[in-house]
């Protein structure tokens, strides 16, 4: 269920080949780190293969191979008959896998060593594609590929190409905008049940199984990203997820979440009173960070800025002194990770992205973070989750509806 045709995989891998500019560059899908939860490969390799279930695969561009058909190379990870009979069987290196991906020539990584070899002397320039590791961590592990072959290849440079990637990533297509707009409409589908079922006495875990089984339950697959149920003080608490504590009359529930749709992920927050109704102190802030959350969505249009829509969103909480309360950036791009790969300089049409103010007030026990997804578009913008209430009196009615609907506790 990529829902992205084999042509768009195709015609990214030879927009980075163009970039590559003669330089040879890998992508690696990476490896799982443990046991027990999901892999998903590298964004880049996904992007670029559509492969999500080739743990140790690697894709070899060569742009100045003298044959076309050589200058996309797919190395996956031998097979492994008893292994496949715990975690599934995989598929044969045929035309199947070759028409699945729209790569011709498909080796097992066996091959690597003498390919690179084959590759350095004649491309002289080894491309990094990957993000750069910070100091006090690994290397990126096409880097670290690349230097094993430079040290058996005479005068071949390694040179930085990693930004050419996320520059391609910062703006969907039409085929990635659908896909994170179906995974919008089924967030705020489970947003929606999911709030009009919330009761003081409830734990913040089973808001988080309603959600997550609402989401499934309207097409989508697992959460993009941990799920956030902090109620109480914890809802001043950003990345909580202990998810276990008992909501009390009177407190505020912070909900972070999103369901993923295919391999593309919706990231929306609302704040709603476990009761059912805002006290005055609540929804006088609610109000300006409701209001920060308009200001900063007018400013999305092609050519603006993180720093200019956080300054149109922190002038408001700044004007109602909650500077200091408003801890962290106005939003992030949205993709095939929750913080996807943004490139750099303004926004262009095609962007996702994220508006999320908050104001967070731990010596009153509440915080209040409000965020929608937003596609920016050729003139302006569009609210992909604009279907979910985010006023404080439709919150209310939402919740009231809920009541009337006969919700109770067995």
């Amino acid at each position: 269920m990529s829902g992205i045709e084999v042509k768009e995989y195709a015609a990214r891998r030879s927009r980075v080949c163009r970039a590559l500019r003669g330089a040879a560059g890998l992508v690696m899908a990476g490896n799982p780190v443990g046991e027990g939860c999901r892999w998903r490969p590298h964004g880049h390799f996904e992007y670029l293969t559509g492969l999500a279930d080739e743990p140790g695969a690697m894709l070899l561009l060569d742009p100045g191979h003298p044959v076309v058909a050589q200058r996309q190379v797919l190395l996956l990870a031998p097979r492994d008959p008893e292994r496949e009979q715990w975690e599934g069987q995989r598929l044969p290196i045929g035309s199947t896998l070759r028409d699945r991906t729209g790569i011709a020539k498909i080796h097992r990584t066996g091959a690597t060593g003498s390919l690179l070899q084959a590759v350095a002397p004649r491309a002289k320039a080894l491309a990094c594609l990957h993000p750069p590791a910070s100091i006090d961590t690994a290397c990126s592990a096409d880097l670290a590929m690349w230097r094993k072959v430079a040290d058996r290849t005479p005068e071949v440079e390694i040179v930085d190409r990693s930004a050419i990637i996320p520059a391609m990533r910062a703006v969907k297509s039409p085929s990635e905008v659908r896909m994170i707009s179906r995974a919008a409409g089924i967030t705020c589908d489970a947003f929606a049940s999911t709030i009009a079922a919330i009761e003081p006495g409830m734990r913040e875990r089973e808001i988080q199984s309603l959600l997550e089984h609402a989401y499934v339950m309207g097409g989508g697959g697992d959460p993009a990203f941990s799920t956030i149920v902090g109620s109480g003080l914890a809802s001043t608490v950003l990345h909580y997820d202990a998810n276990d504590a008992i909501m009390e009359n009177g407190t505020l529930i912070c909900i972070d979440s999103g369901a993923r749709f295919g391999s593309y992920g919706a990231d929306v927050t609302r704040t709603v009173p476990a009761s059912g109704r805002f006290t005055k102190r609540q929804r006088a802030v609610y109000d300006v960070v409701l209001a920060a959350h308009a200001a900063a969505t007018r400013v999305v249009r092609p050519g603006a800025t993180f720093a200019q829509i956080d300054k149109a969103a922190r002038a408001i909480i700044e004007k109602a002194s909650f500077g200091d309360a408003f801890i962290h950036g106005i939003g992030h791009h949205l993709g095939l990770e929750t913080h996807d790969m943004c490139g750099s300089g303004p926004l262009r049409a095609g962007a996702v992205i994220t508006i999320e103010p908050g104001i967070y007030l731990p010596d009153e026990g509440f915080g209040i973070r409000i965020e929608d997804d937003v596609v920016v578009t050729a003139k302006g913008r569009r609210v992909l989750t604009r279907a979910l209430p985010r006023d404080a009196d439709a919150i209310e009615s939402l919740m009231a509806g809920g009541k009337r609907g006969g919700r109770r506790r067995g």
